[in-house]
């Protein structure tokens, strides 16, 4: 069983009211200190390689968001709910339903479920349906419209949230598309239970006409894990940005040689992102939908040393190039970076409306031949 401990509200919303958080997380990022200081300890050359592989990919996805451990694992309220801010969930929280900005969320530890708004704070928990009477107890007594009109879903990659996907919302939405940031619990999950959080999302976008996608690392590989098992007929087009679509060699390394560390890291899924032959990916088939791909990279030899070829930092440039493409943008930049380019912005804004990442000049498709 789980160690809990019983934190106060910071501010105290009333005398005597407590919430309990488990204490897994802490226990986690105790382990990830633990295994860092073994790796450096290590006198051989791999160790001290593989060690440095670890802190430099940590360094890149913890540089522009908050320490997770701050999240709100809030357990299933026996009283009535006190509205909470809450960090939207990063960790622990999968979402399964959107309506105009609020989210219903599901832990993947505790296995309850939360209500939030579009500020984050917290309006109901316990139960899946509680959650709904709640949200539609909401959208009488506030008579919120049908959602309608053309929707963009953005999917994060590992050890991210939607916060990292931020800077998208304003082009997007200054070009007329309703956006759904979607958060999934990328390091407690395997790909296909994170495909199933998306799955449920979509469904719930009732009145949504037409749905696109806008997916980083990782998040590109649950789009296509989901398009192999469910087929919306709303699903329009799909742009994958800085996505490993044929393994990262990073997860090839740390897996064969530091498998613990891998494992406390990256969780289920990072593990299903190795190159193997006979591994996940090699499994997924191409998209059925109009698909681009943007690509970050350093002319001629990439950001890592450690991967070969040109590369982002974390994914190859050669991992990112999947067949089929009907175009293909490379832009310079580190793998984070990308989602906060504003050409990255502007090509994928292109492409969700005319099929087309450029303004001038031909597309770039790559070939359903290429290997």
């Amino acid at each position: 069983m789980v160690g809990k401990l019983r934190l106060e509200f910071a501010h105290r919303p009333a005398q005597g009211m407590v919430e309990t958080v488990p204490m897994a997380h802490r226990a986690v990022k105790r382990s990830e200190s633990f295994l860092r200081e073994v790796l450096m300890s290590h006198r051989c050359f791999v160790g001290i390689a593989l060690a440095a592989t670890v802190i430099f990919v940590a360094t890149l996805l913890a540089e522009d968001e908050s320490p997770k451990a701050a999240d709100d694992p809030s357990p299933v309220a026996t009283a009535p709910n006190i509205p909470t801010k809450t960090l939207g969930g990063r960790e622990f929280w999968g979402d399964v339903a959107h309506f105009h900005g609020w989210r219903i969320q599901h832990n993947v530890l505790t296995k309850h479920y939360r209500l939030i708004d579009g500020d984050d704070v917290r309006h109901a928990w316990g139960t899946r349906e509680q959650c709904q009477a709640k949200l539609d107890e909401i959208k009488r007594d506030r008579k919120l419209p049908k959602m309608s009109g053309e929707g963009v879903l953005l999917v994060h990659g590992i050890t991210r949230s939607s916060k990292s996907m931020a800077a998208y919302r304003p082009p997007l939405e200054k070009a007329g598309f309703q956006v759904f940031p979607f958060d999934y619990p990328s390091t407690r999950v395997d790909l296909d239970a994170a495909a199933d959080y998306l799955h449920q999302v979509i469904e719930s976008l009732d009145g949504i006409e037409r749905l696109h996608i806008v997916a980083h690392s990782m998040g590109g590989v649950v789009t296509r894990t989901y398009r192999a098992k469910h087929h919306d007929e709303r699903l329009n087009r799909l742009v994958l940005v800085g996505s490993p679509q044929k393994g990262a060699e990073l997860a090839d390394l740390m897996r064969g040689k530091a498998n613990l560390v891998f494992k406390t890291i990256f969780g289920p899924a990072g593990q299903q992102l190795v190159t193997d032959s006979n591994g996940f990916l090699k499994k997924l088939p191409t998209p059925d939908i109009e698909f681009a791909v943007i690509a970050g990279g350093h002319p001629p030899n990439g950001f890592n040393p450690l991967i070969p070829g040109d590369d982002d930092g974390i994914v190859s440039l050669e991992s990112t190039r999947l067949s089929g493409a009907a175009d293909f943008l490379f832009v310079e930049s580190l793998h984070l970076a990308l989602n906060r380019n504003d050409a990255t912005h502007a090509a994928t804004v292109r492409f969700l409306q005319s099929g087309r990442l450029r303004v001038d000049g031909e597309p770039q498709p790559i070939p359903r031949e290429e290997k």
